[in-house]
């Protein structure tokens, strides 16, 4: 008999569910702002326009399968749709998933266009990926070098594949 895959459905991105992985930018008029800050150990915050495509993940009925996780120990990242909704799995940076030997810490969340997010450092992430789409393009801020910190840990290898709903 086959492996049951987990399933997951993406919550509505708040501030209070998003606080575990990172933060949500205010405006500059909001008394938060300022609370937080961008990490870049290495001095080198880059911004970019990235993608990612359905096609880069297998899918599912009902979802996308999500078969591994990165980090970056360096720095901070910034990401938001600028076209289309999309869906982040992510799980605190503590999480090992090796020795945990469980996927129950990866939460995903839907990301609306115009809608940003904030990993904190080591936040291990996924995505996002369209939901509807057949590509989602993306503002990005993150570290230049971010090729040279970007560890995976690969879910399906451990077991820990879980499928994200879209819908």
């Amino acid at each position: 008999m086959g492996q049951v895959t987990a399933q997951i459905e993406p919550a509505t991105l708040s501030e209070e569910g998003w606080a575990p992985f990172g933060w949500l930018p205010v405006a500059d008029t909001d008394p938060g702002d300022g609370s937080h800050r961008l990490e870049f150990e290495w001095a080198d915050p880059h911004v970019n326009l990235i993608g990612h495509a359905r096609a880069e993940v297998p899918e599912v009925p009902g979802g996308l399968r999500c078969e591994m996780l990165y980090r970056h120990a360096t720095h901070t990242q910034t990401i938001m749709s600028v076209d289309h909704p999309c869906v982040i799995a992510v799980a605190p940076a503590a999480t090992d998933f090796a020795a945990d030997g469980t996927n129950e810490a990866i939460r995903a969340f839907v990301l609306q266009p115009l809608e940003p997010i904030v990993l904190s450092r080591g936040t291990w992430h996924w995505g996002p990926f369209p939901t509807r789409a057949d590509a989602v393009r993306l503002f990005n801020v993150q570290g230049l070098r971010y090729a040279e910190d970007n560890v995976m840990v690969d879910l399906a290898a451990l077991g820990l594949a879980l499928d994200v709903l879209v819908g």
